[in-house]
């Protein structure tokens, strides 16, 4: 059914999808939706054509309009019919439409891009809230409870489907208990003693606590074992408060005013078991904060810092408190925390948000002025009950659900449901629109990415993984899968005889944890143009167990042993980083295993005439004719001699020799005055079938490729991929951001035309420029960013990129000149 009003026509039907079929037919695909709503009748479409609304430009300000070959893309069926209509508030100035063109749509994007991702993000997650109303409604609970918003939208990315909302808030719960970070064992602590220092900003209750804390200590292990020491010589009365709770316990209390005073008496304290030290209250703002924690670090006895936490503090001064009072620099964490004041916590999610975050283990927790009734052992159900049963009844300064103009905190019918549908679709309709304004030209965004596909460097399966990070149906396992298969893809035809690997470690840090960790990867490269092609693999560890050697087999041969296992079609070659032990190469001789390294000229083989080094050997070598070649980015000549040399066994050899390896020895020359510049000694148990320039070719190109580890590095905090071990989300994400950043490698080292508009949108997009001269790291993670913008807005505008490919013609193949790196 339609009804002509003026230039537009109205279209009424069963269904959303159906209404825009009707609205193409009638129009074609150049109509602009100008609103849609859910009536009783069906889905309301009001259209007209675009040469219409340019008639109406001049005349009034126009309403946001959607272009049909959009709506059509993402279009859902209509849910059942609800009393408001859904519009679209989003109003660009005329001016805007007829001013943005081809030179200025990328800088228009990248002035509104906070504006878009903002849109980007609330969609994922109302699609979410709408899959499963629940979620929401535990969102609003944390956030009520004093719950920072990133912590919990995390944490919620990971909810079962399917709850209730009291089986959603048990799960809560349990996972807040499962991450919470508390001091496991009292008794160990009493019984390993010490001295600990009680510190804090001014007013948490150090002195106090200190008394507390002390009272438990003299009834486990009595008044003679104990000391009580205070820096705080600024607050009046503060050492008197402190002598009258020792006189009452019967502990000597000590006065201490600079460094020296402190070693002194810990020194004349040696004696007792344990020392508790209350010192003076600073902000966290304050800047002496750090020379207070380098006087307890510097006191000639390990001081453990326990930091008080005001509970009635917001989340961000607990934030700021925790960073001001760490000593990451110095190697002297805090040993943990203790709670204070919880009794007038309004909102305690809060700390347990910050320990969470800082992995910062809970002792003890204070709730009163009582000594020493008042002071608790953290317990981990307790505290996370206590949060949800303290949440504040009048809410003041915590925007609720009014506030905010969010939907209905319970959405268990139709009619409610209905209403997430339609705000989704508006919202999803919106960002379409902001961008559809931006960019009015957006064939220009086509015709790159179809450039991009067309160019061969894995752009296509690098967006197919990138769109599979927001799909919570594909797991860790099933990505690996996809690795292997477009490793197995490249290797066919960018490779001609081997597949070139190399292994490499990036030293991460976990976001939540603060732990540190160490990721193995291998990545294979063409043995044409040495361009990395894939990453299929990756071992995460902690740096403690990476850097563990022994019985066990390191994380680093752990990778190796599972790439060389893989059968890639063709004969794969490891470059090594340094040359390996000679048992090594013995197993790796027998295993059939390939390598080629770079070796040190005292380098000890046996040849024809006996025992020599490698640098001895090469007096003897009759070098090839000079070949111009490129070193450090200037002319160079280069020399090739190889002859076969013997490795000396271990001692389980008994003497024997491993034979038949071949020794490249590579001389580069100043072509004007003929001076060395450099000597390579390579050994490799390639077969002859892989010339002596080639072997140096492979060594020069594994040099190249090794800055991608920073690359990776710098991809993986972008994304936020590591969180913590075990997290398949995580894991997932860490596969996606290598095998992307081979994608990324590939783009900035092209010097095709088509890969040069490439980068620069990549970067505009990302908000950087690209400088003239070496791709740097910093670049090619500049071109990372834009890469996953790119994505979003081809998906948000729902550009046809297969047509554009079709009409593009495919870029010439790059050449590429082997060039010494050094």
């Amino acid at each position: 059914m339609s009804n002509h009003i003026d230039n537009r026509i109205t279209i009424v039907a069963p269904s959303g999808r159906e209404a825009l079929r009707l609205v193409r037919e009638r129009l074609g695909a150049d109509a602009i939706i100008v609103s849609n709503r859910v009536t009783a009748a069906g889905a309301e479409i009001v259209a007209m054509l675009e040469t219409a609304l340019d008639q109406q430009i001049a005349l009034t300000p126009p309403t946001a309009v959607v272009p049909v070959a959009a709506a059509t893309a993402v279009s859902a069926p209509v849910s059942p019919p609800v009393s408001a209509p859904v519009s679209v508030a989003v109003q660009p100035a005329p001016a805007t439409i007829a001013s943005i063109g081809n030179d200025s749509v990328i800088s228009e994007i990248h002035s509104m891009r906070g504006m878009i991702e903002e849109q980007l993000a609330g969609l994922v997650w109302n699609d979410k809230q709408r899959r499963d109303p629940v979620r929401g409604h535990l969102l609003r609970t944390l956030l009520g409870a004093g719950f920072s918003a990133s912590l919990a939208k995390a944490m919620l990315d990971h909810l079962p489907t399917g709850q209730n909302f009291a089986t959603g808030m048990a799960w809560v719960k349990a996972e807040l208990a499962r991450n919470l970070p508390l001091m496991e064992n009292e008794d160990a602590m009493m019984d390993n003693g010490g001295v600990y220092a009680l510190m804090g900003p001014t007013g948490v209750g150090k002195t106090t606590t200190t008394a507390k804390l002390a009272a438990r200590c003299v009834m486990r292990f009595g008044a003679d074992k104990l000391a009580l020491l205070t820096t705080d010589s600024y607050r009046i009365g503060a050492f008197e408060q402190l002598r009258i709770y020792g006189k009452i316990l019967g502990v000597s209390v000590h006065a201490v005013k600079d460094a020296a005073d402190l070693r002194l008496v810990l020194d004349d304290l040696r004696d007792k078991h344990m020392v508790l030290i209350d010192t003076v209250g600073k902000s966290q703002r304050d800047r002496s904060v750090s020379d207070q924690v380098a006087m307890l670090c510097g006191a000639g006895r390990p001081v453990k810092r326990l930091l008080l936490l005001n509970a009635a503090s917001h989340g961000d001064t607990l934030n700021e408190v925790v960073h001001a009072y760490k000593d990451s620099a110095g190697g002297n964490q805090l040993a943990g925390c203790i709670f204070t004041k919880t009794d007038e916590a309004t909102h305690p999610g809060a700390l347990l948000d910050t320990v969470i975050r800082h992995r910062l283990p809970v002792h003890y927790v204070s709730c009163g002025q009582k000594v020493p009734e008042n002071l608790m052992i953290a317990e981990r159900s307790e505290l996370v009950d206590s949060v949800f049963r303290s949440a504040s009844r009048s809410a003041l300064f915590v925007p609720g659900e009014a506030d905010l103009g969010e939907l209905p905190a319970a959405l268990s019918n139709d009619t409610e449901l209905a209403v997430a549908a339609a705000t989704t679709e508006r919202l999803r309709t919106q960002c379409q629109q902001l961008i559809r304004v931006l960019a009015h030209d957006a064939e220009e965004l086509a015709v790159n990415a179809a450039a991009l596909t067309n160019g061969k460097i894995g752009f296509e399966a690098s967006s197919a993984l990138w769109r599979d990070m927001a799909d919570d149906s594909v797991g860790s396992q099933e990505t690996s899968h996809k690795l292997l298969m477009q490793a197995n893809t490249e290797i066919e035809t960018a490779c001609a005889t081997y597949v070139l690997a190399i292994s490499g470690k990036t030293e991460l840090t976990a976001s939540r944890s603060g732990d540190a960790y160490t990721l193995q990867s291998s990545v294979v490269l063409s043995d044409r143009d040495g361009m990395p092609l894939a990453a299929p693999h990756q071992l995460l560890s902690t740096a403690r167990a990476a850097d563990t050697a022994g019985a066990l087999p390191t994380p680093a041969q752990r990778q190796l042993a599972w790439i060389s296992k893989q059968d890639f079609g063709k004969p794969l070659v490891h470059l090594l980083d340094r040359m390996p032990a000679s048992d090594t190469i013995q197993s790796w001789q027998a295993d059939g295993l390939l390598w080629l390294t770079r070796a040190r000229g005292t380098t000890s083989v046996k040849d024809g005439a006996g025992k020599t080094t490698l640098a001895k050997l090469t007096t003897q070598l009759t070098f090839s004719a000079p070949q111009e070649v490129v070193y450090k980015g200037k002319p160079a000549q280069q020399t090739l001699a190889e002859v076969a040399v013997n490795l000396p066994g271990d001692d389980t050899m008994h003497g024997a020799y491993l034979s038949n390896l071949r020794c490249v020895v590579s001389r580069i020359a100043d072509p004007h005055n003929g001076k060395l510049l450099a000597s390579w000694y390579l050994l490799s148990n390639v077969a002859s079938s892989a010339t002596a320039s080639q072997l140096v070719a492979w060594t020069c190109w594994k040099q190249a490729a090794d800055p991608y580890y920073k690359l990776l590095k710098q991809a993986i905090q972008q994304l936020d991929a590591c969180t913590e071990p075990g997290d398949g989300h995580m894991q997932k994400r860490l596969l996606i951001a290598a095998q992307v950043s081979t994608t990324i490698w590939r783009l900035a080292h092209r010097q095709d035309g088509w890969a040069a508009a490439a980068r620069a949108l990549l970067a505009q997009l990302a908000g950087h420029r690209i400088r003239s001269g070496a791709i740097t790291v910093a670049s090619t993670a500049g071109l990372f960013e834009g890469f996953g913008k790119l994505i979003a807005v081809l998906d948000a505008l729902a550009l046809d990129v297969e047509n554009a490919i079709d009409a593009t013609p495919a870029p010439a193949a790059a050449s590429s000149a082997a060039a010494l790196q050094g």
